[in-house]
């Protein structure tokens, strides 16, 4: 059985604002419903562990209720905890939360390098992508130098008024990685396939980052 896992952040303060964040809930169970369809089985993890905090919940979406109710949230293992050996795909899901606990997490690096270097496909939507802004791979290089990628873009950010309140860039992080940042019309579908790096540009990729895992995998 092809199994999944879903990376999701633990961070749930929207820099000093007063504001809260968290994991973006539809980034995370559009994913889950493909992949659960495709027969995958789906686990989930968070940078601490326990209940991550949610972001942009639609509470007339059934898909994210669903989610919420039956993909275990409740008790997420912490990333120090996963063994990465028997995953297929690493997924991670954005919300704002990401940009402060996703780089940098040497727990979170472990598991996608492990995951993609024995063939697997490391898949982010949206600020996800926020994980692979320093990760490196085994020879010392970055994942993905030399790549084209999706991510939410410099517009998109001060668009929603937060160019400011964010520690970084995504798409100016990404670019300075090597990367080749290949960005959509403000807030439409855009996912990048290169190789086994799979990347989406905002909430409503979530969904087309999944399939395009999925047919990656076949």
């Amino acid at each position: 059985m092809t199994r999944a896992l879903i990376a999701l952040t633990s961070h749930g303060q929207l820099g000093d604002t007063g504001r809260g964040t968290g994991f973006y809930v539809g980034e995370a169970a559009e994913p889950w419903e493909v992949f659960r369809a495709a027969g995958y089985q789906v686990d989930l993890v968070s940078v601490a562990g326990g209940r991550p905090p949610v972001d942009g919940l639609d509470p007339d979406d059934r898909t994210q209720q669903d989610f919420l109710a039956t993909a275990g949230l409740d008790d997420t293992p912490g990333a120090a905890g996963v063994d990465p050996e028997g995953y297929d795909v690493i997924l991670f899901a954005g919300g704002h939360g990401t940009m402060w606990d996703f780089p940098g997490n040497e727990h979170l690096a472990r598991l996608a390098r492990t995951i993609y270097e024995k063939g697997g496909v490391v898949a982010a939507v949206c600020h996800g992508p926020a994980a692979l802004v320093d990760l490196k791979l085994s020879d010392g290089s970055y994942l993905v130098a030399g790549k084209r990628v999706a991510g939410f873009t410099n517009d998109e950010e001060d668009a929603v008024g937060l160019t400011d309140v964010v520690p970084f860039l995504l798409a100016d992080r990404l670019t300075a990685a090597g990367a080749e940042h290949v960005p959509g019309p403000n807030f439409t579908e855009q996912v990048v396939t290169d190789g086994r790096l799979v990347t989406g540009q905002n909430p409503a990729s979530a969904r087309g980052t999944a399939e395009a895992v999925v047919k990656l995998l076949g």
